[in-house]
């Protein structure tokens, strides 16, 4: 019995070295994994840690701090150590708290990230193109677009300060993980959102804090919610730009005018907490009355003016003069003057009222016909030259056209208009006065007097007369001439030259010959003359062949014609 007892309170040596093994086989299977240890002792900047293997190893205390974490371990603290060999070359084992912390920060992150779930982090220290974050031992990469929802210039605040986290993508193979800050502060700021605008409602007045101004308008801050101020919902009159009415920071009450509750987008008013003007505005401001106004703004298609607050018109271009055609606005008036207009038209439902600068003084057209009525003389300057005639400034500031076939009794206009240059002072004669259509016919040659009427007086001249002309011009078309005893001109077309054809050729007259002619037209009304030399030898022939024979009884028309010729030549003759 006591030989029993010795022998299993002191074993063999062969149980011993099968309990070794035994210890030695299990030690290797945990190389690689995480195990817990304990501090038995710490060393200046090391600390002892019993695993229990028949060797303890050795871990940097710095291995038990970190970014926002500052462990101070003690004699007896339990930790977790991955074991990365049971045994070195001073017999030693080689643990490690990184990597036990960083095995466990992985499994946890993975299923955070399967889960969508946020992650506490801190950011330690800034790399290219971004920082680099502590997610309890695991080394995440935060790229700088995703520090914040706004791009920041100071980071400093934000290092080494714990705060959540959503992860990106993570690569555990290769040890990456991008992770996100601004996706956290959006989703908060979205609940935040939502939970504000559900307390809001359309029509409520609320106070808030211009936070921001645009061009287009102000944000103002309702209490962690933005909202819109457009430029034309700050006031009834016309703001340029908001900056004329707000400053940022300054309190304001608004009327919120609509909420979208899936964008979160909020629509805000400060005039509609006033009066709006436009009510009866018909009845303040009936058509063909009087107001002063002020130009607030001048575009290129006309002028708006400010009758009072929150009430604009606008004179179109073609209401602002009378005379000042394709001129523009900003030529005719100014910014902040002030100006007398008409009102042409009220709109109430489109907020639209017509006005009329020009119609506050008399047309001058009126005015004009007035002092000069029909046959009066005037005097103009030549203010622009036309294929179709001369435009004369007139007084009025009006304009008057000289029609080319008004230039001259006696020749044709296109050549007349040729003696005028812009700036001559030139007289005429009114013709016509259209003061609906604004036009004023002038002529010219109306002041010399008219030479159908002085030639028609004693009625000689008519259709079928003969008459002497003399050749002025020789033209391949024919014949300028001027009609014996008158100051009438005509034109002798080529084909009127003669009866036979091969004598139809204007080279054989020249300037200063005389030739009879048959008048072939003569219209007083519409001052036409026409001349002809071939109906003059036609007629000649015809009364030849009625008064010597005809060609039947064997004369030949030589013949005829030559008795008719020494008839005539006899007769001239005897009255000689």
């Amino acid at each position: 019995m006591a030989t029993a007892t010795a022998n299993s309170a002191n074993p063999s040596r062969e149980d011993f070295a099968a309990m070794l093994e035994e210890s030695f086989g299990h030690n290797e299977m945990q190389e690689g994994s995480v195990v817990k240890g304990t501090v038995v002792g710490i060393e200046k900047d090391v600390a002892v840690i019993d695993v229990g293997l028949k060797t303890e190893g050795r871990v940097a205390l710095r291995e038990f701090q970190g970014p926002g974490r500052q462990n101070e371990l003690k004699v007896g603290d339990e930790v977790e150590i991955y074991l990365e060999r049971v045994e070195n070359a001073l017999g030693e084992a080689v643990l490690s708290r990184d990597k036990a912390r960083r095995e466990e920060s992985w499994g946890k992150l993975e299923k955070a990230f399967a889960a969508n779930e946020k992650v506490s982090g801190v950011i330690f220290n800034q790399v290219k193109g971004g920082f680099t974050v502590d997610l309890d031992g695991a080394v995440a990469f935060l790229p700088r677009s995703q520090v914040d929802i706004r791009p920041i210039r100071d980071v400093g605040p934000l290092m080494n300060q714990p705060q959540p986290f959503q992860i990106l993508k993570m690569d555990r193979r290769r040890g990456n993980i991008v992770v996100s800050r601004r996706t956290v502060l959006e989703e908060t700021r979205a609940e935040q959102r939502q939970e504000l605008v559900q307390n809001l409602e359309e029509g409520q007045v609320i106070e808030g804090v211009v936070k921001n101004i645009t061009d287009y308008g102000a944000f103002v801050d309702l209490g962690g919610i933005d909202g819109l101020l457009h430029v034309t919902d700050i006031a009834w009159r016309r703001v340029n730009h908001p900056t004329e009415v707000l400053n940022i920071g300054q309190s304001v009450k608004v009327k919120i005018i609509k909420i979208n509750h899936e964008t979160h987008r909020i629509s805000l008013g400060m005039k509609q907490l006033l009066d709006d003007p436009w009510q009866g505005i018909e009845a303040k401001y009936p058509v063909g009355a009087r107001y002063k106004g002020r130009v607030t703004n001048i575009t290129d298609y006309g002028a708006f003016v400010e009758l009072e607050p929150g009430i604009e018109g606008l004179i179109h271009v073609s209401e602002m003069s009378w005379t000042k055609k394709n001129v523009h606005p900003g030529k005719i008036v100014s910014t902040s003057q002030e100006v007398e207009v008409q009102i042409l038209e009220v709109d109430p439902v489109k907020r639209r009222i017509s006005l009329g600068l020009k119609q506050t003084i008399r047309n001058p057209w009126e005015s004009f016909v007035e002092k000069y009525p029909v046959g009066s003389e005037v005097e103009g300057e030549v203010k622009n030259k036309t294929e179709f005639g001369l435009f004369l400034g007139l007084d009025g500031d009006v304009d008057g056209m000289v029609h080319l076939s008004d230039l001259d009794w006696k020749r044709p206009g296109e050549q007349v208009i040729e003696e005028y240059k812009k700036g001559d002072m030139v007289k005429a004669q009114v013709l016509d006065v259209d003061v609906e259509k604004e036009r004023i016919s002038l002529g010219i040659k109306q002041l010399g007097g008219d030479p159908f009427a002085a030639a028609d007086t004693g009625g000689d001249l008519k259709k079928g007369a003969v008459v002497t002309c003399e050749v002025t011009e020789v033209k391949e078309s024919g014949l300028d001439v001027k009609i014996a005893g008158t100051e009438l001109v005509a034109f002798i077309r080529r084909a009127d030259l003669a009866r036979d054809r091969s004598e139809q050729r204007p080279e054989r007259f020249s300037v200063g010959q005389k030739v009879d002619a048959r008048v072939t037209q003569f219209d007083k009304k519409a001052h036409k003359i026409g001349v002809s030399i071939k109906a003059l030898e036609m007629a000649e022939e015809k009364e030849a062949i009625a008064q010597y024979g005809s060609s039947d009884s064997g004369a030949t028309l030589g013949d005829i014609l030559g008795t008719a010729l020494k008839q005539r030549a006899a007769e001239e003759k005897n009255e000689g």
